[in-house]
């Protein structure tokens, strides 16, 4: 936590101090959802405030409608998402996928037979990119 903490300051992130680990897997599914909206963005950046900063359970539904308003999403239609469970396939498509890949942390960046798993530094990912041959801004 001390490493997390260290990070996240560095990078300006808030952080509190969570007492909790909550299942993240409904959050996916409704993130996954809200993504098709083009609100993905957005309701990522509140689930992590919501788990990470406020120590919020986001497997519970009204702390998903919450964050699916404060999204700017339909709270009505991300109701039938939660209660019909619409994305939970593509989840388990995006899960089958990753343990294929031999992914075991997040984020994790493929680029041909390079990869980077977990958080790294800025220059670390910037190295990997120059690598593949992206130009540097």
């Amino acid at each position: 936590m001390a490493h997390l903490k260290a990070t996240a300051a560095k990078l300006g992130l808030a952080l509190g101090d969570r007492k909790m680990t909550y299942n993240s897997r409904l959050a996916q599914e409704v993130g996954l959802w809200a993504e098709t909206k083009g609100h993905g963005h957005k309701f990522h950046m509140e689930a992590f405030k919501a788990y990470f900063v406020d120590g919020k359970n986001i497997a519970q539904t009204d702390v998903l409608l919450n964050l699916i308003e404060n999204s700017g999403l339909d709270p009505k239609e991300g109701k039938t998402i939660i209660e019909t469970r619409a994305f939970s396939d593509a989840v388990d498509s995006d899960w089958k996928l990753s343990r294929a890949k031999g992914v075991t942390a997040v984020p994790s960046f493929f680029f041909g037979l390079d990869r980077l798993v977990g958080a790294q530094p800025y220059e670390t990912l910037e190295k990997l990119l120059v690598k593949q041959g992206v130009k540097p801004i």
